[in-house]
């Protein structure tokens, strides 16, 4: 009698040890799974969104990141590839130099071919070729000439207020994102290159598609004025 109530005392002892050894097993079992999933999945790598101005939306793996200018019949011409590799910040740097050049060279072909003929100005002393006006500027009318550079360097500061990150600011984010041979330069994430604001006329379309074809004859105009300038 006193070996079965001694049998019977172990076979309720066992039984009472058997739910949790089962339930730790499992809940180890299943720790073990959901570790093992969250090892092998793989990070989602977070893509860099670019906003949207003026109907553009930057994209890295685009020609010149999807900006106007690839017209026929080059299309996307750059036989030497100055933007193979190029980040957006500085593709879009690249295309402010351009529409800025652009604009000054068709500035000056338009003095060429009006100042060497037309020059009612101090008393038609200034005569001669257009590449020496400004020189003669320069003795004829010294204050003229100061006048002349200070509004030079006042535009040159306003577009520069306007597209451009605050020069300790962009050597730290380039310091950072180890970005070299900048120095320092760094265009605004919202700004479009070359719409620094200036449109006295209205010229300036609201539709994105319009917009990209004034920009498409802007950059072609600039593009032959630099060339006839480099001649």
């Amino acid at each position: 009698m006193k070996l079965f109530l001694s049998l019977a005392a172990l076979v309720g002892t066992a039984s009472a040890f058997a739910p949790s050894t089962f339930q730790a097993t499992k809940t180890f079992s299943l720790s073990m799974s959901e570790a093992t999933i969250e090892d092998v999945a793989p990070a989602e790598e977070e893509k860099p969104l670019y906003p949207t101005v003026n109907g553009w939306t930057a994209d890295p793996e685009a020609f010149c990141a999807g900006l106007p200018g690839a017209t026929a019949p080059f299309g996307n011409f750059d036989p030497l590839g100055f933007t193979k590799d190029l980040t957006v910040d500085e593709i879009k740097r690249y295309r402010e130099a351009e529409v800025t050049h652009g604009r000054v060279g068709m500035l000056a072909t338009l003095g060429y071919l009006v100042g060497e003929h037309f020059h009612p100005l101090f008393n038609g002393e200034v005569t001669g070729p257009a590449n020496t006006h400004l020189a003669q500027v320069q003795t004829i009318a010294p204050f003229f000439f100061a006048w002349l550079v200070s509004s030079i360097a006042t535009a040159e500061l306003g577009r520069a207020n306007v597209g451009w990150v605050e020069p300790i600011t962009a050597m730290k984010y380039n310091q950072e994102n180890e970005i070299k041979g900048t120095f320092g330069a760094l265009l605004r994430k919202q700004y479009y290159p070359g719409d620094i604001g200036f449109d006295p006329l209205g010229l300036k379309p609201s539709d994105p598609k319009e917009f990209a074809e004034m920009q498409n004859k802007e950059l072609n105009n600039g593009r032959l004025a630099i060339w006839q300038q480099s001649e």
